[in-house]
């Protein structure tokens, strides 16, 4: 006959209530190699901080080094990595804070991280760091996401920088046997025993001084990357110019190719130490010229090499070139636009005076007004040479007043643009009725200058060959007129007379007759 379940012998009961013990004892050692585990990693990340930190230093120290021996080149990276150990230290130091508070609050006053006795509280961490007063998880959070910017902005290698990037991330995720992500502070510390926040805090440690070694290689590459490697050195003379105005000096360069300009080279011209490397001699006379050195290079085992050079320069006597871009002559009482250069010499560096008249810059031109008629214009042009200004040139011109300008009849084609009629040619009876007046101007391609019409007269003849002046209201043909223009014929001609025009000068002069003819 079986035996009930719920009745058990004392034999029974006692092997089931050992077998709960050992369970429990069982539980209890799992729970203790654990914690230990937690402990020796926690030791070895200790020591791992130590031995970044010692290799963080001695990079550190290459740059100050670097820095003392070639402030020019090697300065402003020490600056930038001084920049680097102070964020790092900062959030560094924070999280060591963080740490110390969690031991403190878990052992009490005189709790150490060297003696962790409560490693198995599961409630203070996430009091330290979850507490939604100080916020304390959070605001390391916010200060890891700027650090991880930062470092990233200096870490130009795509490889490393995405590497920093992983190791301080702080991006909500969600953990086993829960439905909803978690923020990067829950998830780290919320319900963990002691001794893992405190070994998660110490791993956060060794990330933050990997992503700051990362950062000081890269600036410590950089006082070389602008380096230029060459396995040929030639010798080269950079002349300001190789025309040189007799009076003006002659400068020329001499450099190595790829030199440092922190290190120069000892440069010598005709047996003689050039100094800066920058060759420069007073010029007095005209024609072309040779010279040729060597430039001595110190090596970094004692040894010195030469590497010899050789140039030419010539000295032309000083000149310009004044031309005007109106023919050959100044107009009197207009502007008349003027060219003037000097070889070598910038425009900034040219000058010039007229007399007769006024002469000043116009963008990169000039524009001369002569004054009085029949009296000649000099130009005189200087330039700045060295510092100092010379007269290179000195031009003539003759002043005319402005010929006369050809009357017209301004009309639109059949295109649909403006034309002029100057007579000579048959004119159509309605193109003649549609025009306003008369117009005038010069336009021959050399100049072209508008004048002001005052008035005309038009002279028509009748049958019996009498003439029939009539007088224009100003420029415009007058009503008078317009009446006897209706009356014409074909083949009919008509003269635009005593035609009294203006122009820029002021001058008002009486210019020649136009002959219509109609159509």
């Amino acid at each position: 006959m079986a035996q009930s379940n719920t009745k058990l012998s004392p034999r029974q009961k006692m092997i089931n209530l050992m077998y709960i013990v050992l369970t429990a004892m069982l539980a209890l050692n799992v729970s203790s190699d654990v914690l230990d585990g937690f402990t020796q990693v926690e030791e070895g990340l200790s020591r791992t901080n130590a031995n970044v930190s010692l290799r963080n230093n001695a990079i550190y120290g290459q740059l100050e080094s670097l820095a003392e021996q070639n402030p020019e080149k090697a300065a402003v990276w020490l600056g930038k990595a001084t920049e680097v150990r102070g964020e790092s230290s900062r959030i560094f130091d924070e999280i060591e804070s963080l740490k110390h508070e969690i031991v403190m609050k878990a052992d009490g006053p005189d709790g150490t991280l060297e003696d962790l006795r409560n490693r198995d509280d599961l409630e203070t961490a996430s009091v330290v760091m979850l507490n939604p007063i100080t916020r304390r998880g959070e605001h390391l959070r916010l200060n890891i996401d700027n650090y991880r910017k930062y470092i990233e902005s200096i870490v130009t290698d795509s490889v490393k920088s995405a590497s920093i990037k992983a190791s301080l991330s702080t991006e909500p995720f969600k953990r086993k046997g829960l439905a909803l992500s978690q923020s990067w502070e829950e998830a780290k510390f919320d319900n963990q025993p002691v001794v893992a926040a405190i070994t998660l805090l110490t791993k956060l440690q060794n990330d933050i001084r990997y992503a700051e070694g990362e950062a000081l290689a890269t600036l410590l590459n950089q006082v070389d990357a602008g380096d230029v490697r060459v396995n040929d050195l030639n010798a080269f003379v950079i002349p300001q110019s190789r025309l040189v105005m007799r009076g003006g000096n002659y400068s020329a360069d001499i450099v190595l190719a790829a030199v440092d300009t922190t290190a120069r080279p000892s440069v010598f011209v005709g047996g003689n130490n050039v100094t800066d490397g920058r060759y420069q001699l007073q010029t007095t006379r005209s024609g072309s010229f040779d010279y040729s050195g060597y430039i001595e290079v110190p090596h970094a085992d004692g040894s010195v090499t030469r590497h010899p050079f050789n140039s030419s320069y010539t000295v032309i006597d000083p000149t310009a070139t004044v031309s005007a871009t109106m023919m050959n002559v100044l107009y009197a009482g207009i502007n008349n636009p003027i060219s003037i250069s000097v070889p070598g010499v910038p425009q900034a560096g040219v000058n010039a005076t007229m007399t007769n008249g006024s002469l000043s810059r116009s963008g990169d031109g000039w524009v001369a007004r002569p004054s009085a008629i029949g009296t000649d214009a000099v130009v005189t042009v200087t330039a700045t040479l060295d510092g100092k200004s010379q007269t290179v040139n000195t031009t003539r011109f003759r002043v005319r007043k402005l010929p006369d300008p050809v009357a017209f009849i301004s009309y639109t084609g059949a295109n649909g643009l403006p034309e002029r009629y100057k007579g000579g040619r048959p004119i159509s009876k309605a193109t003649l009725m549609g025009a306003k007046g008369l117009g005038a101007a010069i336009d021959d391609d050399a100049l072209n200058i508008d004048f002001n019409v005052l008035d005309f007269e038009t002279v028509m003849f009748d049958s019996m060959g009498n003439a029939m002046p009539e007088k224009s209201d100003g420029a415009n043909f007058s009503g008078r007129q317009k009446d006897k223009f209706r009356t014409l014929s074909r083949g009919k001609r008509f003269y635009i007379s005593r035609i009294r025009v203006k122009g820029p000068d002021g001058v008002e002069r009486m210019i020649g007759t136009l002959e219509v003819i109609v159509n």
